[in-house]
């Protein structure tokens, strides 16, 4: 966000007026210097703001310092200059101040119809059209300032948003409260000089939260949650197994299955009953921790699964933690040893507080996880069934990325155009057929909604301009997005193939518009691939004046492979995109004569491999030859 207006406000300069003494408290102010954080980045904060611009899809978000001269920034994504540099502003630019004064979530859907912020300088300054705020404590409750996601236009901010973002001010609040632990027993030791064992250990485990904090902010799925456990508390605690069991349901429990398979009981017994005779499900049940000191203890309190699930495990002792949710648990915590290992009070608190940042990951996960179900299930269910065309074989094929994480706006389309003219007996009625395969840029929800509104506006401009030709359309496509504030931008190929009569029977001509989108593969009857490389610039809403769209032309003969693709077939990590589309056009022309669904699935696996980063669509069509 860039700084907007003329008049410029010196970023350190305090214009404090009169402020509530909540702000001004000694007290407060004191706890504010404790957590040791300053006018500096802070890499820790900045990943806290950069989660929230992620989850809550605001273009600002901050982690604020309330002082008395002002707000100090340590965490920032997104903000504009001069602010981004120094990282303070005055506290009259500081909307944070409100939930430090008030001690609680303070949220506003449009900051200039508000009366407590229609006067803010920041609506001009900042660009604060919308804010919410989250208090951040420390163990003693003091407010020391405030997670807050900003919007540069009005927002209304949904239940599911403000929840995210309690979630995580709550764990950032965690964070800083281990740091002003963390900095008091560093006092203490530059004080007392050197450390026995047992603070030795005990700062170790609070550098393992701190190192949990860090990592399992980050996390956006059950399986990443759960490996970030098991790699932080095996080089820590040295347990010979961490699992992971999480509530499904109102009466069951899911095991998250290890991905590295070294634990097959978990596939085993990967669900099981909430009141079964487990001690994990005992931990969920009761909300406490329960520990396992031998194989015996555990055969006479639990049933035969739980003991041969600890006896494949090679286990001689166990703790399962609960993960504290808002009603009940969220699930269970495990660690096991494979000798007698005793639980001293410190570390139990330790696995207690490891437990809450799992919680939270996991409450994150799940939420982003049921975000992009939704999302993979409306992007699906805008990819039609293909016409059935005389004279023209068609088939698609769309692959998700590898990572579950990622949704996205890929499509492809295929549809009959009505005819323009009518035919006689002896002069039949030419059919054109309009296919399509595009990328609306993003990787969330918002991309798969614009990717349905850019697929059936293209539709539209179809049928609206009859015989105008695809970049008429493409065109036509283009000022709808832009004037109608849509903003859909990427990349695509839009084509129209009319079947040809007389002595070319059997030929189809193929008119296409390129909008930055790779080059389709034509390969003809004997082998031969062409790039066609013809292309304009990509669609973006803010290019309007630009150079207008061509349409391109090429015959498909009888025997001719065309297809069209996004860049997720073709893109990789370490190789030139021109080497690895060469090498899709050796695989078409090497398999031309296959049949074309189980053809766009060998050339997927055979050029982006199983585990491609980025969604794939394909369209190919095949004109029949003799």
């Amino acid at each position: 966000m860039s700084h907007r207006g003329e008049a410029v406000v010196d970023p350190g300069v305090d214009e404090t007026q009169a402020e509530p003494e909540e702000v001004t408290r000694p007290e407060r102010l004191e706890a504010v210097r404790e957590t040791g954080l300053s006018a500096a980045a802070d890499a820790g904060m900045d990943r806290f703001a950069r989660l929230v611009t992620e989850l809550l899809g605001v273009p600002v978000a901050l982690v604020s310092m309330v002082t008395d001269h002002g707000q100090l920034l340590p965490g920032m994504a997104g903000l504009g200059e001069p602010w981004a540099t120094a990282r303070r502003t005055p506290l009259s630019h500081a909307m944070c101040r409100h939930v430090v004064s008030d001690a609680q979530p303070f949220v506003v859907a449009d900051t200039r119809l508000d009366p407590r912020t229609e006067d803010s300088p920041a609506i001009e300054d900042l660009g604060v059209n919308a804010y919410a705020g989250m208090p951040l404590t420390d163990t003693e409750g003091e407010v020391l300032g405030a997670l807050c996601a900003i919007d540069t236009r009005p927002r209304q901010w949904t239940p599911h948003e403000l929840q995210a973002l309690e979630d995580l001010a709550a764990a950032c609040s965690a964070e800083l409260r281990l740091r002003v632990v963390s900095r008091q027993r560093e006092a203490a030791r530059a004080q007392a000089g050197e450390l026995t064992g047992r603070l030795r250990t005990a700062l170790e485990r609070s550098q393992l939260l701190l190192r949990a904090a860090d990592a399992l902010a980050g996390t956006t799925g059950l399986a990443e949650v759960r490996q970030q456990m098991r790699d932080l508390v095996t080089s820590d605690l040295k347990p010979v197994y961490v699992g992971l069991v999480v509530v499904d349901g109102e009466d069951r429990l899911r095991r998250l299955v290890d991905a590295t398979g070294s634990a097959p009981m978990e596939e085993e017994f990967e669900t099981y009953r909430l009141d079964a005779a487990w001690p994990t499900a005992r931990a969920a049940r009761e909300n406490r921790t329960i520990t396992v000191h031998s194989i015996q203890e555990l055969a006479r309190e639990y049933d035969a699964d739980a003991v041969a699930a600890f006896l494949s495990l090679g286990l001689s002792s166990a703790v399962c933690v609960p993960l504290p949710g808002t009603v009940i648990p969220l699930g269970t915590l495990v660690l096991g040893w494979d000798h007698r290992h005793e639980i001293d009070i410190l570390e139990q608190a330790m696995l207690a507080s490891l437990a809450g940042y799992t919680a939270r990951a996991v409450e994150r996960a799940l939420f982003v996880d049921s975000r992009i179900d939704t999302a993979r299930q409306m992007q699906e269910a805008l990819l039609t069934d293909l016409p059935a065309v005389d004279g023209l074989e068609l088939a698609a094929l769309y692959r998700p990325a590898n990572d579950g994480e990622l949704v996205g706006g890929d499509w492809y389309d295929a549809y009959v155009l009505p005819s323009a003219a009518q035919g006689g007996e002896n002069s039949p009625v030419p059919v054109t057929v309009a296919v399509s395969v595009g990328d609306i840029t993003g990787h969330d929800l918002n991309a798969t909604t614009l990717m349905g509104q850019a697929r059936s506006m293209l539709r539209q401009a179809d049928l609206d301009h009859p015989g105008q030709g695809p970049a008429r359309s493409v065109t036509a496509f283009e000022h709808a997005n832009r004037h109608l504030d849509i903003g859909a931008s990427g990349t695509l190929v839009h084509a129209h193939l009319r079947s040809c009569s007389g002595p070319e029977s059997g030929t189809w001509e193929l008119t296409f518009t390129n909008a930055g989108h790779p080059p389709p593969l034509l390969v003809a009857p004997d082998g031969t691939v062409r790039r066609l490389r013809e292309h304009g610039q990509l669609v973006f809403p803010g290019l309007s004046g630009a150079s207008p769209r061509k349409d391109h032309r090429v015959r498909l003969v009888p025997g001719s492979l065309l297809l069209l693709y996004t860049d997720g077939l073709v893109e990789e990590q370490r190789t030139d995109i021109d080497t690895t589309v060469d090498k899709a056009g050796r695989f078409l022309a090497a398999h031309r004569h296959d049949a074309l669904p189980a053809l766009l699935d060998r050339l997927t696996d055979h050029v982006a491999g199983p585990d491609a980063h980025d969604d794939i669509a394909l369209l190919a069509l095949r004109v029949p030859g003799d």
